[in-house]
């Protein structure tokens, strides 16, 4: 795939909320002083913490910040769609994604942006050399590397940490790929989309970090949604999806999502 190789002028940061009143502040302030193209949309799933009331006050002072308040929680790989289409239907040249509980450090932002400006998709990666976990009991590693390594065999994509969601992606990539196709709303959205940059010929690259435990607040991930995952990834494995060669004029539309941005 062919990509342009100058720099984003215009760069969002997607923070999908539920519950992040403790963090969603700071670290949307955090992330908007790494570099003075990007701007951040939160969105909130109705938390009922008043996250989004929180990002509200803040945006009295800080018009880089953006909100877009959702009916309920729909769901992780729903609210990175939701960002996507913010972020393509205002013309962003680059488009990341991130926690919002500080387990992804706003520092290594600068580095996966110059990253981003050689690549088609970048990844803040725990297992590439360089790159760790903190903070985390060894169940939970375990549990992580053998996520990734099941990801890894069944769809065969040459990505060491495939459910990182510390992760950004070239404009053209999002208007190729088709993700508001995808079938998870869960964390194997993040897989597949992994498969799809892949499949449609574009240069992936990761970038060593440490992913440390959430600064505050309470860890949303269930076990149901690991089972889930797992099953997605190896439906994708054996029924994958149609790859269709885009038409430029071709804009994906995004499904079920008619909640307005703030």
């Amino acid at each position: 795939m062919s990509r342009k190789s100058a720099s984003a002028e215009r760069i969002l940061v997607i923070l999908p909320t539920y519950n992040e009143a403790e963090n969603v502040a700071s670290l949307s302030r955090q992330v908007l002083d790494q570099d003075r193209r990007i701007e951040v949309l939160v969105v909130d799933d109705q938390s009922p913490d008043g996250t989004g009331d929180i990002v509200e006050t803040v945006q009295e002072t800080e018009p880089r910040l953006h909100l877009l308040r959702r009916s309920g929680k729909l769901g992780l790989g729903t609210a990175y769609l939701s960002g996507f289409r913010f972020g393509l239907d205002r013309d962003f040249d680059y488009v990341f994604t991130m926690d919002c509980d500080f387990s992804h450090n706003p520092s290594y932002l600068p580095k996966l942006i110059a990253l981003l400006d050689r690549r088609d998709m970048v990844v803040g990666s725990r297992y590439v050399p360089g790159g760790g976990i903190a903070n985390w009991h060894w169940t939970r590693r375990l549990l992580s590397k053998f996520a990734n390594f099941y990801a890894r065999t069944l769809l065969r994509v040459d990505v060491r940490d495939c459910t990182a969601g510390y992760r950004g992606y070239r404009r053209k990539v999002l208007e190729t790929v088709r993700p508001f196709e995808i079938r998870s709303s869960g964390y194997s959205f993040l897989e597949e989309m992994t498969w799809r940059v892949t499949r449609y010929g574009f240069s992936i690259g990761e970038l060593p970090i440490v992913f440390e435990q959430r600064n505050a607040g309470v860890s949303k991930i269930e076990s149901s949604e690991i089972y889930l995952a797992a099953w997605y990834v190896l439906l994708t494995a054996i029924r994958p999806p149609k790859i269709r060669l885009p038409v430029e004029t071709d804009r994906p539309a995004a499904q079920g999502d008619d909640a307005e941005p703030h």
